[in-house]
């Protein structure tokens, strides 16, 4: 089993899939490194030797993963909100910031349905 990035690679898939389980490495980058190490895309992750994982390791070091990236972006949503821009005001609020409506859709930002009694009629 290959270990990268604090990630268990699934033995299983292909070299280029097996990479994109590592956050903030997409198919492309996976392909890039892959192919810069000299490593067909198509091996399995069981069938990589040691050198080769050591290669892989070495560049997956000089990219942004898991928590170094996900710290930055947590520190950019937090830079938004304090400065107050519209991004920022949406993200405190819990709604779609990219122009989306509200009325109907937006349950995955908005959360589960929240009902709203209706009012009681005045008593005659």
């Amino acid at each position: 089993m290959a270990r990268i990035a604090g990630i268990d690679l699934p033995k299983k898939k292909r070299g280029v899939i097996g990479l994109t389980y590592i956050f903030g490495i997409g198919r492309s980058t996976a392909k890039k490194i892959l192919v810069s190490n000299n490593i067909d895309e198509n091996i399995k992750v069981q069938d990589w030797n040691d050198e080769q994982i050591g290669l892989i390791r070495e560049s997956i070091g000089e990219v942004k993963t898991e928590g170094q990236l996900r710290s930055e972006i947590q520190l950019n949503i937090k830079r938004l909100m304090d400065i107050g821009c519209n991004r920022g005001i949406r993200h405190r609020a819990g709604l779609p910031l990219r122009g989306q409506r509200t009325k109907n859709n937006s349950r995955t930002r908005k959360g589960r349905r929240k009902t709203v009694a209706n009012k009681k009629k005045a008593a005659k």
